[in-house]
């Protein structure tokens, strides 16, 4: 059976005035997948994420994610979806519970389906000692843990996770990404950005973005196998210094 479409992207553009932020992308991304955004400061990643979401109106073409034009049914998307930004959007001046608690209000859910995500989550994350705990006061890798519990809460069939893993160990990296892979394991779809390299590695397909475009897709073996290289830090290496056309 063929793999069911997530997120179909077609000719997705978006401009600022006459430049261009993210210029003519198209791919189609599927359940289950995770699938990971790479590229330089400026690539235009995070704007072609805030499309996706429903947080930015694109300047032209088209895309439907969980099924919701993005263009016409962006509050359809925007309730199908977990959104996990850059900067952590938790209030440092509530406690984790209650950051928890305010997240499952905003989707409208009822009391007791709050409480039996949060304490099922906040086990299995290692959450439970910092419950009471005021955010601002919890470590960077717990914190990240919430933010991620808290886009979950409402179980959306597709997360947006921009460079979720910035400042954070890599012992934490490495046990958030296998929350990740269980996720996916639960046919939800994940979209990604990352700068770190490793993580490309983990991913089932990448997209290298430059100004922009979109480069080249694929999955890290094929892409290495293209490029005659053992990593995708080299890939990256290579295509930054190169002029590959789009594929």
């Amino acid at each position: 059976m063929p793999a069911k479409i997530s997120a179909k992207i077609e000719q997705l553009t978006r401009r600022f005035g006459k430049f261009v932020a993210v210029n003519r992308v198209s791919l189609e991304v599927y359940q289950g997948e995770i699938f990971g955004f790479l590229g330089a400061n400026g690539a235009g990643k995070t704007t072609l994420i805030r499309m996706l979401s429903g947080l930015l109106t694109p300047s032209s073409g088209s895309a439907t994610v969980a099924g919701f034009d993005v263009m016409r049914e962006s509050e359809a998307v925007k309730k199908n979806i977990g959104y996990m930004s850059q900067r952590f959007s938790l209030y440092a001046d509530l406690t984790v519970e209650e950051n928890m608690e305010f997240y499952g209000g905003i989707y409208g859910l009822p009391n007791h389906a709050i409480q039996a995500w949060k304490n099922a989550f906040f086990e299995k994350v290692g959450l439970t000692p910092f419950v009471r705990r005021l955010t601002h006061d919890v470590p960077l890798g717990f914190k990240q843990r919430l933010a991620l519990g808290c886009a979950l809460i409402h179980n959306p069939p597709v997360l947006f996770l921009d460079e979720p893993t910035s400042g954070v160990d890599p012992e934490a990296r490495r046990e958030f990404w296998n929350l990740l892979y269980e996720l996916a394991d639960q046919g939800k779809t994940i979209f990604v950005t990352t700068h770190f390299m490793d993580e490309a590695e983990y991913c089932h397909r990448v997209a290298f973005m430059r100004l922009g475009n979109l480069v080249i897709y694929g999955t890290p073996t094929e892409l290495k196998r293209k490029f005659n290289q053992t990593s995708m830090q080299d890939v990256f290496l290579k295509l930054s210094g190169s002029e590959e056309d789009k594929e």
